[in-house]
């Protein structure tokens, strides 16, 4: 298996080679957030009109002085970026292909979902009316979050789980992101496609665009050229490093739908700008030899707010700026992104045709830090600012 790559590629770095002193300023909130221990160090870019404008690396893997550093092309663990450049991008492609319908249900896909366990404030009927639309959405009822790790020691046992798990609330009636659900779409998603969720990204999304640092199961060549992400004595008993964080994912051997992918900004903005670019397309144009990877109509779709459940931010499978938004004060209403629980996100302005994405390992050593909440609005906030120096 071929080493990620390490150096930028000479085109990239030229456009990019003005960057420190045009986004001082941010800069200057990573280098405190670095000096604050919200995170050890970061990798960001920044994509505009369809060029990189941006393209670094601060600080070291740990605190330690004598850590590896940083670099532009340092692969992180996406933890939940994961749901919009896999799971979310494989469901488009289906769509598009006219093999998946976003009112299919649930229980028609996977059928054990149906005759899941009973909940005590929703009657048993509603888990028939959940479709995929309602899981991409996280307004299926599903619970947020569960340690299922603990007591599901195989990946056949953790998805049996899911499946039985109880609704919370009837289907459309609230947003609740929900991993559980996403666990779910892409086990789905595997039966429409009909193969492991890992392979159908590697072959139709990630090697198509040409985004070689993108993958799930990074080889345990790649481990040390990785970030860590914790000190895991509870669970695997071990410094997480180039194996998915999340223990739930890790149960089901490094690959779902919530969580388990690694790549780096360069990747990120590439996979970016093509979503920038087939949100632009004309149907003529994709029908040419510069076919988009995704229809317009497609990005549009998938980039809308979802109404119901009402005051809702999440599009489907996206998400979108809300007050206090991660995203900061400036990208637009027309904006989708998302951030993983690792230190990561990627919002890209439609409007704008502008992509910023971070990535940290906010995590290290235990996962204690939540500085990061103030830091990325104030990142991205720095970013456009900088972009009017243009």
């Amino acid at each position: 298996m071929y080493p990620p790559p390490t150096d930028i590629p000479p085109g990239v770095a030229a456009s990019a080679r003005n960057q420190r002193s045009r986004f001082a300023a941010a800069y200057s909130v990573l280098e405190r957030a670095i000096a604050d221990r919200a995170f050890p160090g970061a990798a960001f870019g920044v994509l505009l009109n369809g060029e990189i404008l941006a393209l670094d690396g601060v600080g070291r893997f740990t605190y330690e002085p004598d850590s590896r550093a940083v670099t532009p092309m340092t692969v992180y663990d996406l933890a939940s970026v994961t749901k919009v450049v896999a799971t979310t991008s494989a469901a488009m492609l289906l769509y598009d292909r006219g093999k998946l319908d976003l009112d299919l249900l649930v229980g028609d896909v996977l059928p054990g979902f149906v005759v899941g366990a009973a909940s005590p404030t929703v009657p048993h009927r509603e888990r028939c009316r959940v479709t995929l639309r309602h899981l991409l959405a996280h307004s299926s009822g599903l619970p947020a979050y569960a340690r299922l790790f603990e007591t599901n020691r195989s990946p056949y046992s953790l998805l049996e789980a899911c499946l039985s798990m109880p609704l919370e609330a009837s289907p459309g009636t609230r947003a609740e992101y929900s991993d559980i659900g996403f666990i779910l779409l892409g086990k789905a998603i595997e039966v429409l496609a009909g193969e492991p969720l890992d392979a159908f990204c590697a072959r139709e999304i990630f090697a198509p665009l040409a985004l070689p640092s993108t993958r799930y199961q990074p080889p345990s060549s790649w481990r040390p050229l990785i970030p860590p992400t914790v000190d895991d004595q509870a669970f695997r008993g071990r410094i997480i490093q180039g194996e998915v964080h999340d223990e739930n994912c890790s149960v089901l051997g490094g690959v779902s739908g919530h969580a388990g992918l690694f790549s780096n900004p360069l990747d990120l903005l590439r996979y970016a700008k093509v979503i920038l670019t087939s949100a632009a397309t004309s149907d003529l144009k994709r029908d040419s030899e510069h076919k988009a990877t995704f229809s317009p109509a497609t990005v549009e779709l998938f980039a809308s707010v979802q109404d119901p459940p009402a005051n809702s931010s999440r599009a489907l499978g996206w998400d979108t700026p809300s007050p206090e938004s991660s995203s900061g004060t400036y990208f637009s209403r027309h904006s989708i992104g998302h951030l993983g629980y690792t230190g990561t996100s990627l919002w890209i302005d439609l409007d704008r045709k502008l992509a910023v994405t971070l990535l940290t390992n906010r995590t290290w050593p235990d996962r204690s830090s939540q500085a990061i909440r103030a830091v990325r609005p104030a990142f991205h906030d720095a970013v456009v600012n900088g972009l009017s120096q243009l």
